[in-house]
């Protein structure tokens, strides 16, 4: 770490391709072996650790044109891609279609349609899956609901049980199974066990109900780990043998594929694998309060810290080069921004820091870089290295770059 934070600079993501395939082989063993595995981009993006997944057999879930560009760049298929996410504009589908994506997630009556005519346009055989705002298992919380209240996330229950024709082929448009996703981030293994289990009651009963000969059922994830801040890998495997006996009550043809059930992951797979490098700025004293002034903000990490994600108390970052002796202290670490919400910890535990002084904030493979404020201030992105072991595959740093259009691409 060191030695890269010297070549490259600083703030800089490391990514460990090692971290990736641990985490990828312990998720495996978590799910029945039957079962298919898609990784979610949204998590991280990195060409490079979307190929290292799939060559553990991982197929990819994008929600953007961006994500599908870089599933071409890290040289995978893209027919091989889930393409969910609600609004969905008519030039992203056309623009997905004619890139070769063939399996979208439905969200509402409206993508439907817009499906259906786009499939008509490209003359493309398209295929879907219904998404599904399925019921709360409840006795459980979790980082973040996706679906089992008011959301923008798929089609409640009841009102896609009273539209029949969402599960009906429209010309070149077919349906062939169902994608539901309850939460994100559940830590306890039991608690996600009773998630799982309701999602597959939920799509039981919509199979029963519209008569939707389905192909694959897509229950979602919500695997957890630690954000920035130490913390191990969590170890889900006591969780395949509850999933198998969930699915052979709910969907007993599913060890034949009669559906072929997957699971989603992003979070899990790539956070433990990512560590941010970062360079005391400042020390300076307000009001009592010191304050340690990073070359790190929400514009490389934590932009999404109004959902909770700010560093708690306790979840410092670790010296790594430091000059500091003596006993922890608190700080506030806060990045170089200019508003008061630039603020990683408001009561960091670490020793004391001197201008220089170089830190690490681990487990930040997941919604890091990409999740941030990245044009704020316009300050350089970050860089981002992968490395294997010793050896450094490649170092990159994203550009934000000003490009003219013409026309309306979005009508």
């Amino acid at each position: 770490m060191r030695a890269l934070a010297r070549k490259f600079g600083t703030p800089l993501y490391v990514y460990q391709l090692n971290q990736i395939r641990r985490a990828a082989e312990l998720l495996l063993q978590s799910i029945p072996e039957e079962a298919v595995l898609f990784y979610s981009l949204k998590a991280n993006p990195h060409p490079h650790l979307v190929a290292e997944l799939a060559s553990f057999g991982l197929r990819s879930e994008i929600s953007s044109l961006g994500e599908l560009n870089a599933v071409l760049r890290a040289g995978l298929s893209s027919a091989g891609c889930l393409y969910t996410g609600p609004g969905k504009s008519p030039h992203e589908i056309r623009t997905a279609l004619a890139a070769g994506v063939r399996l979208f997630s439905v969200e509402s009556p409206t993508e439907y349609e817009r499906l259906a005519e786009a499939a008509a346009e490209s003359a493309a055989d398209v295929r879907y899956l219904v998404r599904i705002n399925a019921p709360q298992a409840g006795g459980g919380t979790s980082g973040l609901r996706m679906t089992g209240t008011a959301s923008q996330f798929g089609i409640d229950l009841e009102s896609a049980l009273a539209s029949p024709h969402l599960f009906q082929a429209r010309g070149r448009l077919t349906p062939i199974g169902l994608h539901l996703y309850p939460a994100t981030n559940i830590a306890d293994p039991n608690v996600l066990a009773r998630e799982f289990d309701m999602s597959i009651a939920t799509a039981a009963q919509v199979l029963s109900r519209t008569g939707l000969q389905a192909s694959l059922v897509d229950v979602g994830g919500g695997f957890a780990a630690p954000y920035a801040k130490p913390g191990a890998l969590l170890d889900y495997r006591q969780l395949r043998a509850k999933l198998s006996t969930s699915l052979d009550t709910h969907l007993p043809g599913w060890r034949q594929a009669r559906p072929q059930v997957a699971f989603e992951s992003g979070r899990y797979l790539t956070a433990h694998s990512g560590t941010l490098i970062t360079t005391v700025l400042d020390v300076k004293q307000s009001q009592g309060k010191t304050f340690v002034v990073l070359d790190t903000g929400t514009h490389t990490l934590g932009g999404m810290s109004g959902l909770g994600r700010i560093m708690a108390p306790g979840a410092q970052p670790s010296a790594q080069e430091s000059s500091a002796t003596g006993r922890d202290l608190q700080f506030s670490l806060v990045g170089p921004l200019c508003t008061p919400l630039d603020v990683l910890s408001r009561s960091a535990s670490l020793p004391e820091p001197r201008v220089g002084d170089v830190l690490t904030i681990p487990n930040v493979g997941a919604y890091g870089l990409t999740a941030s404020l990245l044009g704020f201030l316009s300050h350089p992105v970050a860089a981002e290295a992968v490395v294997d072991g010793e050896a450094v595959r490649t170092v990159r740093r994203l550009i934000l770059q000003e490009t003219e259009i013409e026309g309306d691409r979005h009508e």
